[in-house]
């Protein structure tokens, strides 16, 4: 039907039926035409300003964006209130490279006095979270936190908008981190906060096993029909390859990426048929490149829903599938919620425990989970020498010189490389005393964001420690970032989420690290890599003795000679970059796993009780006393749920006698 020829329907319904029908065959050109048609034979129509509107986004779809944005303009000239159009109108601005425009145009919805309707309030909620997304882009976290905190006081129950705004102040350390408000309690940000978050926020692995469970309830919709392609009772045959498949969207230039490329290089073909199903963003990296090139098959998933990705595992008959993501950004949970093999597992992307019914393991070593911290997890504990891989073929760039670097020429400088998300009041206080005492050192940290240095250095003056001792390493590429390391005398890690990557870094540069373990994973992965590299003494497990060891290495600094010489010397054989015994250990694990599938042992998850956890965490100060330092840990667990069970009994079989009541 040609634009010459064409019948104007009498009515914008009309219209909106016809374009629609015509858009939906393919003829978006003509369903265009309609509009324009209808527009233009209509332009007194108190309606018109309408079908701008379903013009303009016609036009998008087209990718006529400019002609979009006119007819957005159009319709807003008609009717100023027509808050969808504003909405529109900003992300077209933000597609053009106008980000401070398109803000104006949210910012105008969020403050337009309108009718206080249900519809209203999610047009203003949807213009706060798209600035709020835009400005954690733009790395302008202050100015995110406030739009989120206003998204809130309209709509107080969007958990992905607390888990956001929580982790926003962990990047700014501003702290306390959980600092409720009316419209959203304390309890409400913990309960709402990402389980990853929750690893940096205390060390209490019975509260980040809830909260986890928690999580996972809020993130899969259970009513959906999961069990279409259950494959947790299919046969693993013996005699032939097991077929093992990654998950990751970390297979890039990612911390994560770089751990594994090796390991998939060394996978012995004869034992196992490695698939590689990857969710990240699109990356031509070098380390993508050698990971594509070492399995045997690199499925990208990233356009596929949860239940495709599902449908293509299961084709590939995947004996043992491996979530190298857990909680982290652009995890695919609700894919294993759909067991899309026999066997599912919880290993290296996220340092902790799941909490579903769909990780059947989760992979450690002795010193991450030693076999009293078990009853901590939901999922089965199975062991390597040590936890995490690494790449031997790691480049490193020239060496800088301190000036180059911004340090003193004499002093001694004590670094830590860890996300500023990892930092927290105590172990920042723990610096204060450290460098009260060493006044000769500097503290070298990897840079995060403005209000990160305005905060850090606020509290460390506030503390009497000179701005000018709190030097800010800019983020570099990665040969670079290593080849600044040996520039430091010590390594001082964070708790309760420490060093992990950072950290094999640091020993790989023959950097002496000096780390406090706690009870929960991500406290304890530092200290596994640290004994595994050779230097067990480098590990405490109280915070006065991380401070004391500290400052006499700083006041000896001649002990860390030995240190670095013993890095340098084991570096070639120490466990920690073994990685052919690591190869061959985890195909072991692999062929355990598969025949306790075959005995039907394949073990189920526990996760009783774990709602009464929850709420029995929720209730402990963390911000106020550190964990780490709580001597009857448990106890206080038993008795809060005894309490509990007083005025509403329970049932729970957690693995601890001491919490059940």
């Amino acid at each position: 039907m040609s634009h010459s020829t064409l019948a104007i329907p009498v009515s914008l319904s009309a219209l909106v039926q016809e374009a629609t029908c015509l858009a939906a065959s393919g003829a978006r050109a003509e369903a265009e035409a309609a509009y324009c048609a209808w527009i233009a034979a209509n332009p007194a129509d108190p309606q018109l300003y309408i079908a701008h509107f379903n013009h303009a986004c016609l036009l998008g779809e087209l990718g006529q964006n400019t002609l979009a944005a006119n007819a957005l303009t159009a319709a807003l000239a008609i009717n100023p209130d027509f808050l969808p159009a504003r909405i529109n109108l900003g992300s077209l601005m933000e597609k053009a490279g106008a980000p401070d425009q398109a803000l104006g145009q949210w910012q105008d919805v969020a403050q337009r006095l309108v009718a206080v309707t249900g519809a209203a309030i999610t047009y203003k909620v949807t213009a706060l979270r798209q600035m709020a997304r835009l400005l954690m882009e733009h790395q302008r976290l202050t100015a995110a936190e406030q739009v989120m905190r206003q998204s809130l006081d309209l709509r107080p129950n969007q958990r992905d908008v607390i888990e956001q705004y929580v982790a926003v102040r962990m990047a700014q350390c501003a702290w306390p981190v959980a600092q409720g408000w009316d419209s959203v309690g304390r309890d409400d940000m913990l309960r709402g906060m990402s389980p990853l978050s929750m690893l940096a926020f205390t060390d209490d692995p019975l509260l980040q096993l809830a909260q986890a469970h928690h999580h996972a309830g809020c993130l899969v919709d259970e009513r959906a029909d999961l069990s279409r392609h259950d494959r947790r009772d299919a046969a693993i045959e013996p005699g032939r390859r097991l077929r093992i498949g990654y998950v990751s969207s970390d297979l890039r230039d990612h911390a994560i990426g770089y751990l594994m490329a090796e390991l998939f290089e060394l996978h012995d073909r004869d034992r196992v048929e490695i698939f590689a199903y990857y969710c990240g963003p699109p990356s031509a990296s070098e380390i993508t490149r050698r990971t594509q090139e070492a399995v045997e098959h690199w499925v990208d998933i990233r356009a596929m829903t949860d239940e495709q990705a599902a449908i293509q595992i299961g084709a590939d008959g995947i004996d043992i599938l491996i979530d190298v993501n857990g909680y982290t950004r652009d995890a695919r949970t609700a894919l294993f919620a759909r067991r899309p093999a026999p066997v599912q597992v919880n290993w290296l992307g996220y340092p902790g425990t799941m909490g579903t019914p769909w990780h059947q393991y989760i992979i450690a070593d002795d010193w991450i989970i030693p076999p009293e911290h078990a009853r901590w997890f939901s999922e089965t504990v199975l062991r390597l020498p040590c936890y995490q891989p690494n790449d031997r073929k790691r480049v490193v760039a020239e060496q800088p010189s301190r000036a180059e670097a911004g340090l003193p020429e004499d002093a001694f400088v004590f670094c830590c490389f860890n996300a500023s998300q990892k930092l927290n009041i105590h172990t920042v206080d723990r610096w204060v005393r450290i460098l009260r005492e060493v006044p000769n050192g500097v503290l070298w940290l990897l840079d995060g964001n403005e209000e990160m240095r305005r905060n850090l250095l606020a509290r460390f003056a506030a503390a009497g420690i000179a701005p000018s001792r709190i030097v800010f390493a800019p983020r570099l590429a990665n040969p670079s970032h290593l080849a600044r390391y040996p520039l430091a005398d010590l390594f001082l890690d964070t708790v309760p989420y420490g060093a992990h990557t950072t950290a094999s870094d640091a020993l790989w540069m023959a950097v002496p690290v000096l780390t406090l373990s706690g009870r929960s994973f991500a406290s304890r992965v530092c200290g596994s890599l640290v004994r595994a590299a050779g230097t067990p003494e480098m590990v405490v497990e109280s915070a006065d003795e991380y401070v004391a060891h500290a400052i006499a290495f700083a006041r000896a600094p001649d002990t860390l000679v030995a240190l670095r010489t013993r890095l340098r010397m084991h570096r070639a054989h120490c466990r920690l970059f073994d990685m052919e015994n690591l190869t061959t250990r985890i195909e072991c694990l692999f062929e355990d796993m598969a025949e306790r599938h075959r005995q039907g042992l394949t073990p189920t998850p526990d996760l009783v009780g774990l709602d009464e956890h929850l709420e029995v965490g929720l209730g402990f100060e963390h911000e106020a006393k550190e964990m780490l330092l709580e001597q009857d840990y448990e106890a206080r667990y038993h008795a809060a749920l005894q309490r509990r069970h007083a005025v509403r009994p329970f049932v729970t079989s957690r693995k601890s006698s001491s919490t059940r009541p």
